[in-house]
């Protein structure tokens, strides 16, 4: 069964990381940054040792999002976005293929234990769903 687990941020936790504190979100010292690296490593290595990663990748700051749409004539239109200041969005994901969804639970539990500076406000929750499987809903690929 695979899952995806999200990780979820937002502008003021990237800022931090790079500097700029806000309430709730202290600056993040070079220590601080390579113990939330080095957690993140273990996690990956171990999903992989395992054979239960996927894929997993931690995204750029959210103010290089865009927000896409489509024109009349199908040309892109991008406007800026997300707002990270004012919204939480994807800051990372995991996919797994685990046995049970208890254990993609545990993994997303792991995760979620990611060490962050003193003073920090409490890590977001993790989202974990399953992708789609196609073929268990009769639908034809």
């Amino acid at each position: 069964m695979k899952f995806m687990i999200m990780l979820n941020g937002n502008q003021a936790a990237y800022d931090a990381m790079s500097g700029k504190p806000s309430d709730g979100h202290p600056t993040w010292s070079e220590g601080d940054l390579k113990a939330m690296f080095e957690h993140m490593s273990t996690l990956n290595d171990d999903l992989a040792e395992s054979g239960e990663f996927v894929d997993g990748q931690g995204l750029a700051d959210p103010r290089q999002a865009r927000s896409v749409t489509a024109a009349a004539d199908g040309s892109p239109v991008v406007s800026d976005g997300p707002y990270g200041e004012t919204k939480e969005v994807l800051a990372g994901y995991w996919i797994v293929d685990v046995d049970r969804p208890e254990r993609a639970y545990e993994i997303a539990a792991r995760a979620h234990r990611c060490p962050t500076p003193e003073g920090s406000a409490a890590n977001p929750p993790l989202t974990v769903r399953p992708l789609d499987d196609p073929s268990q809903a009769g639908c034809e690929v």
